[in-house]
């Protein structure tokens, strides 16, 4: 069986294919805004302009054509709407063009389920970090998040803190080199039990700068900070579940010294850890596949009509994993 999967929840449109649980091909293009956050209007331009161009990619490397598909499978949500409808449209007419059956995803459960299956990690706490999203998650039968930020995701605190900067392109790996030139600051640090709050740390980070704190500085600290505030939430999930299994995944799992620091969480704490190669961790169409791939099999599906984009899905509210 021959999946293919679309993901265009923010600023990447991506699409992959999968065989029965192997990636075939896996190909995206990213819209990068200059000088300001992400437009919605803007993404959804770039992602109709190049869907057809990152599509062929995609079945010239899987050397396979359309009609070689069985399943499409969509990234429903959560996201920002119009760039969301573009794969939802997308979808939907390739189902229908070419008499396909098709199924929606969960964007944080396909980030879930593709990292514990390339890590071989199975049934772990899953600590899913990204743009809109920071949550400590649990699969067990009904997906439930445990712990979560209250108000800004960890991807958006450093978008925001490089737009605060002026960077030209405003992003997490151009921070991470940013901050390996920094020396520490002190931060307001906030974990209320299992869940975490971002938006002080930011205002008070912007309002250094202001005052002439050096930008390499500060973003040192607000990475130490976050990240030493997401180990403390995670650690206490583990200890509260007695989960021995802690997969990594999502946009800002890519940072590196946020892999080291929970990697010595969890040698001390005697847990399996693991996380996905980058190209699985920032948004792509493999993971949709890979997911609707897994769901489809376990459920089946319902008729094309009846999938609709939800800007605002949460994991926690699937009815079935």
């Amino acid at each position: 069986m021959i999946t293919l999967g679309i993901e265009s929840t923010c600023h990447t449109l991506g699409i992959g294919l999968v065989e029965d649980g192997k990636i075939l091909s896996n190909i995206h293009d990213i819209y990068k805004p200059k000088n300001e956050g992400i437009i919605p209007r803007k993404a959804a331009d770039h992602h109709s302009q190049v869907f057809v161009e990152v599509l062929q990619k995609n079945l010239e490397k899987a050397q396979i054509t359309m009609k070689d598909i069985e399943l499409i499978s969509f990234a429903q949500g959560p996201g920002i709407g119009a760039p969301l409808a573009v794969g939802t449209v997308a979808a939907k007419f390739l189902a229908h063009r070419y008499g396909k059956k098709l199924i929606g995803v969960n964007h944080g459960y396909a980030h879930c389920k593709v990292s514990e299956y390339l890590t071989g990690l199975k049934n772990p706490l899953y600590l899913y970090l990204s743009g809109g999203n920071t949550q400590i998650v649990l699969l067990d039968n009904q997906p439930k998040v445990i712990g979560e930020t209250l108000d800004i995701g960890i991807g958006n605190l450093f978008d925001n803190f490089g737009r605060v900067i002026e960077l030209e392109y405003a992003h997490g790996s151009v921070l991470e080199q940013l901050a390996k030139k920094g020396k520490y600051v002190e931060l307001p640090y906030t974990v209320k039990g299992m869940n975490l709050v971002f938006s002080g740390l930011l205002t008070h980070a912007e309002r250094l700068y202001k005052q002439g704190i050096k930008k390499e500085d500060l973003t040192y600290s607000l990475m130490e900070t976050s990240f030493s505030m997401v180990c403390e939430a995670t650690e206490r999930a583990l200890f509260l579940t007695k989960k021995k299994k802690l997969v990594l995944c999502g946009g800002v799992a890519q940072n590196r010294r946020l892999q080291e620091m929970l990697g010595i969480m969890c040698k001390e704490d005697n847990v399996k850890f693991g996380v996905a190669p980058d190209e699985f961790n920032r948004d792509n169409g493999g993971m949709i596949a890979f997911a609707g791939e897994y769901l489809y099999k376990k459920y089946g599906t319902m008729p094309a009509e009846k999938w609709v984009m939800n800007t605002k899905y949460r994991i926690d509210n699937m009815k079935k994993c």
